[in-house]
């Protein structure tokens, strides 16, 4: 659920922010998602996603480009950079975008996860790992600085 201090309308977009979005609702029905599809999709070992109705999703920037990854879903992503956006049956009135697309994903927790039948082992394993955050690693790696082409988390 969103906080007090944050209220919609939300934004969202690709990597390198050809495609933008904005909710007019706030995500309900927050979730992951194991199944193969989704797997392949993301190109990770879940996807989490959290539903809008579609007549309060929009476009802001550029155009959404779309592949139907199965008879009764389509997916939703920037064609110029490959971000995964959105996830949409095809017979409901709802659109789901990618939590890691969204701005500020912290608002939004996942409340469920689905295809767990597709579920990989080692993945209830992953919060128990050893830590490290980006500066130190890149540090341990002796790298100095990081030219940054991803779009900011904002609208420009």
């Amino acid at each position: 659920m969103p906080t007090d201090d944050h209220a919609p309308p939300y934004h969202g977009g690709c990597q390198c922010g050809a495609v933008r979005y904005a909710l007019a609702a706030a995500p309900k029905r927050a979730s992951i998602c194991h199944c193969r599809m989704c797997q392949k999709a993301g190109g990770a070992p879940f996807m989490a996603f959290a539903a809008v109705s579609s007549a309060d999703f929009r476009v802001t920037r550029g155009v959404l480009a779309t592949f139907a990854s199965s008879d009764i879903a389509e997916r939703g992503f920037c064609a110029a950079c490959g971000t995964p956006l959105t996830y949409r049956l095809n017979a409901v009135a709802d659109v789901s975008v990618t939590m890691g697309s969204l701005d500020d994903a912290a608002h939004f927790a996942p409340a469920r996860q689905l295809g767990v039948e597709a579920r990989l082992p080692w993945s209830a394993g992953l919060a128990g790992l050893p830590e490290l955050r980006t500066q130190d690693w890149l540090a341990r790696a002796k790298i100095g600085q990081v030219g940054n082409r991803q779009h900011p988390d904002r609208e420009t």
